[in-house]
Parts: structure tokens; sequence; C-alpha cells
């Protein structure tokens, strides 16, 4: 079985949307990456770090998945990341209202011995310096897929550019690509990020898809249309952790079968949206994956 390792965060969230509030509810970049890659047959280790506050239960769940977590630290003294968040009703836009870093201030991540040898590294959002030190860690020459955002871009640029040049794929969102690259059209946006290392560049349009770049080659993957979006959170973590659970699970890392894994994503990612946080993720059925698969098939085929 190949071995996929994904590192970010496991933590709180707190979401208010037109919709209501979830109040605190299971969250983080590697939560919604595992929930996502346990779908497909692959080893999935996650490397974290929470606090003593953290529910046995919400591990248990995890567990319960396939999902290891031997590179989690539990930090009994701290407390957990937690975020808190108001979604605008056009669900395109949120206002951060609180954000606690608390144990993942020092997160200094340390990959388990069984997991060095990853075929698939997926690298969640998290400071350059950090991805960098995962990826010095490795003793395989994984598939590495990098998630960041404009924060970084912010705040760090130079380093975050070192680590985007030891990647594979990049996933990124279309306002990022825009600010990454100095370029508005998507196009030119993906040719400059191909320039700066990485072999594939995904560009995640929210509600209105996903592309895949590949040297000249372009690819684009619909979202499918639904009816409603009670929370959006996650959902690019969910789409990074279909496509890279897929992709581990065939270990086919060519052009055609990335295209397949966009879909994957995209298929995993229009679930997550339609309750608070994990909710829908955690009780979705092999039977409604493959559903909704054959959805998104109808939605493109076309005949001339």
């Amino acid at each position: 079985m190949n071995k996929l390792l994904a590192v970010g965060t496991i933590a709180f969230d707190e979401i208010e949307s037109r919709y209501g509030s979830s109040g605190r509810v299971l969250g983080g970049a590697a939560t919604y990456i595992g929930l996502a890659a346990s779908h497909f047959d692959v080893d999935c280790g996650l490397v974290s770090v929470i606090g003593g506050d953290f529910p046995d239960e919400y591990l248990q769940l995890l567990r319960d998945r396939n999902i290891n977590l031997d590179g989690v630290e539990i930090k009994q003294d701290g407390k957990s990341f937690f975020w808190k968040g108001k979604y605008h009703d056009d669900m395109n836009g949120r206002d951060t209202l609180v954000t606690e870093l608390n144990v993942l201030e020092s997160f200094d991540p340390v990959v388990p011995d069984q997991y060095k040898e990853s075929d698939v590294l997926l690298l969640g959002n998290l400071h350059p310096g950090v991805q960098i030190g995962v990826m010095d860690q490795m003793t395989s020459k994984p598939l590495v897929i990098l998630d960041t955002m404009n924060f970084w871009m912010d705040i760090t640029m130079d380093l975050l550019k070192e680590a985007i040049k030891r990647v594979d794929v990049i996933t990124i969102n279309d306002e990022e690509a825009r600010q990454l690259s100095g370029e508005y059209s998507l196009v030119l946006a993906a040719r400059k990020i191909y320039e700066m290392g990485p072999k594939y560049v995904v560009i995640k349009k929210g509600e209105h898809g996903a592309l895949l770049f590949h040297e000249d080659k372009k690819f684009f993957a619909p979202a499918l249309p639904l009816e409603q979006v009670y929370d959006p959170t996650g959902a690019g973590d969910t789409f990074a952790g279909g496509f890279a659970g897929y992709l581990a699970s065939t270990g086919d890392y060519s052009f055609e079968n990335m295209k397949r894994a966009l879909i994957i994503g995209s298929n995993l990612a229009s679930f997550v949206v339609e309750k608070f946080g994990t909710e829908r993720t955690v009780s979705l059925e092999s039977s409604e994956v493959s559903e909704r698969l054959n959805e998104f098939k109808t939605l493109t085929a076309f005949q001339l």
C-alpha cells in the first residue's frame, strides 16, 4: 500500500454563516485532508500538533478511518489552534473574527520514521520554513504537493519561493496565483509560477472549479452546482486531500491522471460545504461519492 504523509493543522473551528453558527467543531487542514484521503486505498499519516484540550473522541474519529496519528504531537499544557470566522451572504468572502495560534506558534514537525519514505507528501498551508523542514526530513523522493496562501506571500515571499522550487505540485486559489505571479491572467500567472519550479500548477476557483497547468497543457475541472452551501471551510483542503489521496493510491503522476485527480478532489469538496465543519465528510458513504462522480461526468459530457 502506498503512503501519503500530510502536514497541517488539527484544530478547532467556529463558523458563522447565513445558515447559523456551528459552535466549536473539529477543523484544521490536516483533518480535512485525512478524511478525504481515507476514501482511497492508501496508508495516510498526519503530522500536526494539538493541545491537552483536544478531545480523545476527535482523535478516535480519525483513527477509525485508518488515519495514522503517530506524527501528531500532544502538548498537554497547551491549547489547540482555534479559528473563528463569519462568511458573507454570497459565501465567497469571509471575515476572520478570532485566530489563536496557541501550540501551533512553536510547531516544529517531526516526521515518523515509517513515513519518511512516503510516496506522496502533502504540505498543508503552513509557514514556508516549516514546509522546507519537513521536506528535509524525507529520505525518499515523494511527489511533493504544496498548499500556501497570500499571508505567507505578504510576510515571507523569498522563503516561500525557496519552498516552491522544491515541489512537484502547487495548489493555490486564483487571488493567490495573481499575487504570487504579478499577472492578472490566470494562464500567464500559471506560466510564471511554473517557471518557479513546480511541474504542475493547480489554481482553485472555489465555486467555479479548478484549473490544472503542465508545460503547455491545460485542463479545467468544474465545481458541481449545489442548491445550498452552508460552510465553505475546509473545501480547499478536502480538494487537496482527495487529489493527493487518489494520486497516492494509483501511483500514477502523469498529466492524464492528474486530470482525474482534479475531478476526484472537486467531487469530494462538493460534499464538505453541505454542512458545518467536518459533519458531512464524516458521514459520507462511498456510494454517495460514486453517485456524485457520475453527476460530474454528466455535467461535462457533450457531443459534436
